[in-house]
């Protein structure tokens, strides 16, 4: 299994909630940078978090990969999710190449618990940046960090 972990570019400081803030003109180029990393790449799912900003990056992805199967927008990618619960919803989607689109903590914590098997070891993941991941299984402790991108 391949899995793709991308955090939101760069959005506005304030909205009226939260899950409203936009992306910012450059946090627009910053997705770009880091979709570059995923052309050629054999997404076969995008799964994206409801929050405005994450639905903006998954939209530019989306669109400069010319992807032809729809943005999946889950409840489980926001920024408070249980990365623990994420990865039980990656096992039951029985996908090989998952692009997820979401927001710190949730990204650094996922990736983390992924490789090393434990929340304790959170990667830091800037506005757009991008892991790789690889393995038989998304389990905690059994996916392997190929690269981890920054825009």
């Amino acid at each position: 299994m391949k899995l793709w972990i991308l955090r939101h570019g760069e959005a506005q400081g304030h909205a009226a909630r939260d899950s409203l803030r936009e992306l910012t003109d450059y946090g627009r180029e910053e997705v770009l940078r880091s979709a570059a990393h995923l052309l050629g790449q054999p997404v076969a799912a995008l799964y994206a978090s409801p929050y405005v900003r994450a639905q903006q990056t998954a939209g530019i992805v989306h669109e400069a990969l010319g992807l032809t199967q729809p943005i999946v927008t889950v409840p489980w990618l926001t920024p408070e999710s249980d990365p623990q619960d994420v990865i039980g919803h990656l096992d039951t989607l029985g996908l090989d190449n998952v692009l997820l689109v979401s927001h710190q903590p949730l990204v650094g914590a996922l990736v983390g618990l992924l490789e090393s098997g434990h929340l304790k070891a959170a990667r830091g993941m800037n506005t757009a940046s991008l892991a790789v991941l690889e393995g038989d299984w998304p389990l905690a402790g059994l996916m392997n960090v190929q690269a981890v991108h920054h825009p």
